[in-house]
């Protein structure tokens, strides 16, 4: 059985796209209907605005993986290019995180008003707690291998005895004398 790995990439990228299109797309259909339903006097301009606005970025996300991750055919039928794996680490994985909250957003402001949109907020706050944290470590890292050098060496100009020279002495070895 040729690339059945290709195959089987393929079947699942189509799978989760059309699943999330059809979350994407009942989503947002809950949201106007209870809008222009069962929340008429609440609705305003503003609350189609936000809805677009800031269900723009999940749009997009979801534009840009079915880019990706959609498999192509040939004319007779045969896997051309199986697309990238959606299910992949990293970006691609944040990208979903974002999708996912998107629709917990829109569905809160469906049920419960605008002031749901406010969740949104816990994205960008997050993303930045997170780079704070990563710039931290990176700056305790940096600062120390600035100052640290060879274990042994520091020892023998402060006059002390590394960890290596302290387990050869209770061994019965000869102390080290540098000079």
């Amino acid at each position: 059985m040729a690339q059945k790995a290709a195959k089987q990439l393929a079947a699942r990228n189509t799978t989760k796209l059309n699943q999330t299109h059809l979350i994407s797309l009942g989503n947002n259909v809950f949201f106007l209907l209870m809008r222009l339903l069962v929340y008429r006097s609440t609705y305003t301009r503003n609350t189609l605005l936000l809805w677009i606005l800031l269900s723009l970025p999940a749009w997009v996300v979801e534009f840009w993986l079915e880019q990706i991750g959609r498999p192509t055919y040939a004319e007779n039928g045969e896997l051309k290019k199986s697309g990238e794996d959606l299910e992949a680490k990293g970006l691609t994985d944040f990208m979903w995180d974002l999708i996912y909250w998107t629709w917990a957003c829109i569905t809160a402001a469906a049920m419960v008003g605008n002031k749901a949109w406010w969740m949104y907020a816990v994205v960008p706050v997050y993303s930045v707690w997170v780079a704070s944290t990563t710039v931290m470590g990176l700056r305790k890292g940096m600062a120390g291998m600035a100052g640290q050098g060879d274990d042994s060496a520091q020892a023998a100009d402060a006059g002390g005895d590394s960890k290596r020279q302290k387990k050869l002495e209770k061994r019965g070895a000869q102390k080290v004398q540098y000079r």
